[in-house]
């Protein structure tokens, strides 16, 4: 059997089947578990934590009423970790769960056709594309489900077999009613302009809650979305509460993220974080940003190189090692949005870190201030900060173009 083979069967094995006793008697009693995706055949270790696959087979097999997906995406391979989730998701559907599913139309030219089949034909399911073009310009750039509208999974991950099997990814399964409430409120402001717009009716903005109320310094657990015009009423802004927590910060930032820069996808001025960083590290805050190689493009690389250069910040980069079985397109990347600032704030999102994703786009980002998930995501960004595929910026490279869609 050839290896690459055997790592998809492992990992097919073990994302959806029992874990530990002890793991399962704990999870249910978590109101906020951290879930990661390992990229297969890499020498990093799972820390303990589980992964996406695992996670919402279990939680779809829980659901006794209602499923509501609102996805960038969708595909699927045979055999895979996410073939097994839709497998959990049709007999969801045949006892008789609800299932909405909401994708973001741009998303169509990502996905796989034989899977948006599949997903169709789901008994009890409702599909739905909506352009967010058409609202804001931007895309549906979240990654989150409900189940019976009292928990839910926010993170990196796509609804995308890769996303299980071949990307560092990190999400969290929220049981926690409140928080739960709130997504359920995206998704059915989201589903309903879905609706209005294929009716040829224009799009409802619920509330405008302005970039200068961001959440509370001192509040345990906060959940913020964007773009802020669209979100609904007890929702606040992702781009004020990520500049309020560089603002608040005394003593260190540890960022993992895809992409991040001060551009946005138009290569237009967007400047908000990028002030808010540097200011922090010019008070003193020790900043570590990890970016992976993806982000390595002419436009974005002088910008990452100028924070390179200043007195407290580090940037490093992570190439991860193509699969034992060949190139896989738009895979082995650092797809993780995770942040842990002064050892005990986490934060847990899906937006990338540069213009078009925290002003214009549907995306969602979770905020704990809770010293033990801060550990957990500290010790994540810290097993990639010194692994073996990552490097300092070399600030006198010229790096290669990166074409994550070609070997």
């Amino acid at each position: 059997m050839p290896i690459f083979k055997l790592y998809r069967m492992l990992a097919f094995v073990c994302a959806c089947m029992a874990t530990a006793p002890q793991l399962h008697a704990q999870a249910p009693a978590l109101k906020f578990e951290l879930v990661h995706t390992l990229p297969l055949a890499t020498d990093m270790h799972d820390l303990g934590l589980r992964g996406p696959a695992e996670v919402w087979c279990e939680m779809i097999d829980q659901a006794q009423e209602s499923i509501d997906f609102e996805q960038f995406y969708a595909i699927s391979q045979t055999g895979s970790t996410l073939d097994r989730v839709l497998e959990h998701l049709e007999q969801a559907a045949a006892r008789g769960v609800r299932i909405r599913f909401l994708m973001e139309k741009k998303g169509l030219r990502f996905s796989d056709e034989a899977t948006l089949e599949r997903i169709r034909r789901i008994p009890n399911l409702q599909f739905r594309l909506l352009a967010y073009s058409d609202i804001t310009g931007g895309i549906i750039h979240a990654k989150f489900f409900v189940v019976d509208r009292r928990e839910a999974f926010s993170g990196s991950q796509n609804f995308d077999w890769r996303a299980l099997e071949q990307i560092d990814e990190t999400g969290l399964r929220i049981a926690d009613p409140t928080m739960a409430a709130q997504l359920q409120a995206i998704f059915t402001l989201d589903w309903d302009n879905a609706g209005r717009i294929a009716a040829g009716q224009a799009a409802l903005a619920p509330t405008a809650l302005g970039r200068s109320a961001p959440p509370a310094a001192d509040a345990p657990a906060v959940l913020v979305a964007s773009p802020a015009r669209f979100n609904p009423p007890g929702v606040a802004d992702s781009e004020a509460a990520l500049v309020d927590i560089f603002g608040h910060a005394t003593r260190n930032i540890r960022i993992a993220v895809m992409e991040y820069s001060p551009l946005d996808q138009s290569h237009h001025y967007y400047g908000p974080l990028d002030q808010a960083l540097r200011a922090a590290a010019g008070r003193g805050v020790k900043v570590e940003l990890l970016v992976a190689n993806w982000n390595l493009v002419p436009a974005k690389l002088p910008y990452l190189k100028s924070l390179a250069v200043l007195p407290n910040i580090q940037v490093r980069v992570l190439t991860l090692p193509q699969a034992p079985g060949g190139f896989i397109p738009f895979a082995r990347v650092l797809h993780s949005k995770i942040m842990a600032v002064d050892d005990h704030i986490a934060w847990v999102g899906s937006s990338n870190w540069e213009g078009g994703y925290l002003d214009n786009s549907r995306n969602v980002e979770i905020i704990l201030r809770d010293s033990h998930v801060a550990d957990q995501v500290k010790a994540l960004h810290q097993q990639l900060w010194h692994s073996q595929y990552t490097a300092p910026l070399d600030v006198t490279r010229d790096y290669p173009v990166p074409h994550p869609g070609t070997p």
